[in-house]
């Protein structure tokens, strides 16, 4: 009689090994979900700016960040690459089984974005990982993007620490960014003002 008991534990066990981690198979994971990306023609494909799309090289997948405009402001001009921004964003992974929109791996707001209530962080364009760059390159004042930025455009194939956060490589990065302002440098905004 307690042959039976222990039966269930032994099948119990190996089934718990056998699951997989949130992180197994991670580069094979994102490479599959970059593949899907540039599939997807609903998304705006831009180059990174890192690339001279002039020349007659063949660009790849993850040349380019993938866009998908949640919000449209009324700005003309886009920043340059030694332009200072003020943003907020919100930075997560690719779906999980157990984040099925990403972990969030940095954010400066909580919650549903606002204009009014977000919390906003200054960033000189040129110096964030080359697919954050690019897409601030290509915003408008009031643009509300999430931008899908394949893992060379981002923290590349080794993991990246930084504070208590580590990010392991292979990473594709999904972005919500919303660009509240920004300025040359050697100009300067006094006082923030919400939209």
């Amino acid at each position: 009689m307690i042959l039976f008991p222990l039966v269930g534990m032994v099948s119990s066990c190996s089934e718990d090994t056998e699951a997989e981690g949130e992180f197994d198979n991670w580069q094979e994971k994102n490479e599959k979900v970059l593949d899907q990306w540039a599939a997807n023609s609903s998304y705006r494909k831009i180059l990174t700016f890192s690339k001279d799309e002039s020349t007659t090289m063949s660009f790849k997948n993850t040349d380019f960040i993938y866009v998908e405009v949640l919000e449209s402001g009324d700005g003309t001009e886009t920043p340059l690459y030694t332009d200072t921004c003020r943003v907020a964003y919100r930075g997560h992974y690719i779906p999980t089984v157990s984040y099925p929109e990403g972990l969030v791996f940095d954010q400066n707001y909580l919650d549903d974005f606002n204009w009014m209530t977000a919390g906003t962080s200054k960033f000189v364009a040129g110096a964030l990982v080359n697919g954050f760059s690019t897409a601030l390159m290509h915003m408008h004042v009031g643009d509300r993007w999430r931008v899908r930025i394949p893992y060379m455009l981002g923290y590349g194939k080794s993991d990246y620490s930084s504070g208590s956060n580590t990010i392991p490589g292979y990473s594709n990065l999904v972005f919500e960014i919303a660009l509240y302002d920004f300025w040359h440098p050697g100009e300067y905004r006094s006082n923030f003002k919400s939209r």
